[in-house]
């Protein structure tokens, strides 16, 4: 038989077919390529109108300069304004840490009266719209006579910072061995020793995820700010009255910055997983 009878034996696949073929094996990177670019195309916008020589509106592209990473504190009160988030976060993701990393102890290892109540209570906050949350937390200050400032945005978000706090901690204790404390046990050591040596280690990658998570959203907050910050200008709050303008080419830079030093702390965490997995 020769081969153009053997060519002219062979089915030929039509083209649908093979368009077929083609995006059912290649979906998954459709999708994926879709949604990266629908995530990093406003942080790419960002980080390339940082270098805009903008002046006093940064809507349309006038020119590339360093100047902005030169001086990010050019536009005016943007410094102030950074500052007195990254305090407020701080001191949030300190408060909601602790308080969050103890009440998950409580709910995941005891057993006691309203524990499936406290359970489900802990997701309200998160359920609840920050509008409505924002608003009641300013009712309350101003019943106690409590004028809105640094302090009553530091308490507000501790109150919506916890739970998240809690849902995090939580599950890296779920995830836990318990035959590993019962082993340190069963070598003499107390309830104190065990926790500081075992549980404690096992539990800070869960712990130090969760302040992060909770510094993200106190340092991110916009609406529960506005409520109960009064004259206070957070980041969040200057980016807001600047849109209308333009947001200041200065607002870039500092937000392309908290973008890589995110990125560099989550890679430096997954090194380290890797590093102490093998």
């Amino acid at each position: 038989m020769s081969t153009k009878t053997v060519a002219a034996t062979i089915p030929t696949i039509p083209l649908n077919a093979r368009l077929s073929r083609w995006f059912g094996r290649n979906l998954l990177r459709i999708y994926m390529f879709f949604g990266f670019s629908y995530l990093f195309i406003p942080v790419a916008y960002t980080f390339a109108f940082s270098f805009n020589d903008s002046g006093k509106s940064n809507l349309i592209w006038k020119g590339f300069t360093f100047d902005n990473w030169q001086n990010p504190c050019g536009a005016p009160q943007i410094c102030e304004a950074l500052g007195n988030s990254i305090k407020i976060g701080f001191l949030a993701t300190v408060f909601s840490t602790i308080l969050g990393t103890m009440i998950a102890f409580a709910i995941a290892r005891y057993k006691f009266a309203g524990r499936s109540s406290s359970n489900l209570l802990i997701f309200l906050p998160m359920a609840t719209p920050e509008i409505v949350l924002g608003a009641s937390l300013l009712s309350l200050f101003l019943v106690f006579k409590v004028n809105p400032g640094f302090w009553p945005t530091v308490i507000a978000h501790v109150v919506f910072c916890i739970s998240f706090v809690v849902v995090t901690v939580k599950a890296r204790i779920a995830s836990l061995d318990p035959r590993l404390e019962q082993a340190a046990m069963d070598l003499y050591a107390n309830e104190v020793e065990t926790f500081r040596r075992v549980t404690l280690p096992l539990v800070a990658p869960g712990i130090a995820a969760a302040a992060l998570l909770a510094f993200s959203l106190s340092f991110d907050d916009f609406i529960i700010t506005n409520f109960n910050s009064g004259t206070m200008t957070t980041f969040p709050k200057f980016v807001y009255v600047s849109a209308a303008r333009g947001i200041p080419a200065q607002a870039n830079v500092i937000g392309s910055a908290m973008f890589f030093l995110a990125l560099a702390i989550v890679i430096a965490g997954q090194l380290v997983s890797r590093k102490k997995a093998r």
